[in-house]
């Protein structure tokens, strides 16, 4: 068994529909501080680094066992990225900053074992986002709630987010935020998993 290390309902869904057995064991870890910090840095380094800080705490915490830690991040354009929305109004904001144009979605994964990065891997995908009308942008935040206020760009593609795109390339589980082909194969490597 691993530890996750975070409280992600998408990570947690990913790993249980791929038969992984985990523990979910939150990192809380000062993501706003850690990112201010890193402003300026290439945005895979940001996630990397989130990523990193998130397995190497819970690891102290579950001494022995591998720990995985992941993070995503949404880049706009080199070097800028965009934050969780926060509130509804942060979401049409962002949305309307995404509209009509291209974003990269960087999801990282390091897996720590008593406080020791021993693996790590970024991916990258490529999403467009189609431009939708105002009354289209209403709906969409009417319809979705809160739900996607914890995600970084606003959406689901596993719902009605699936609509906000023309193009998407990449693998979809690193929009979903994980890498997973990568983090099964390294489980299988690591014996973890049947190879």
């Amino acid at each position: 068994m691993i530890v996750l290390a975070s409280e992600s309902a998408s990570r947690k869904a990913l790993l249980a529909a791929a038969g992984v057995d985990f523990e979910a064991v939150p990192a809380r870890i000062d993501e706003a501080g850690v990112t201010a910090e890193m402003r300026g840095r290439p945005v895979r380094d940001v996630a990397d680094r989130l990523a990193e800080l998130k397995a190497v705490k819970v690891s102290f915490q579950r001494p022995g066992q591998f720990v995985l830690g992941s993070d995503s991040m949404l880049e706009v354009e080199r070097g800028r990225w965009l934050e969780k929305p926060g509130d509804r109004e942060g979401l049409r904001a962002q949305l309307r900053v995404l509209r009509g144009r291209p974003h990269r979605l960087i999801s990282a994964a390091v897996v720590a074992r008593d406080g020791q990065a021993l693996w790590r891997h970024v991916e990258v995908a490529t999403l467009t986002v189609r431009p939708f009308s105002e009354a289209w942008l209403d709906a969409y935040v009417s319809a979705c709630g809160d739900d996607v206020l914890g995600s970084v760009g606003g959406y689901h593609l596993e719902g009605l987010g699936v609509q906000l795109f023309e193009r998407i390339e990449g693998d979809q589980f690193v929009v979903r935020g994980l890498p997973l082909l990568a983090v099964l194969a390294w489980l299988r490597e690591a014996g973890e998993m049947t190879a």
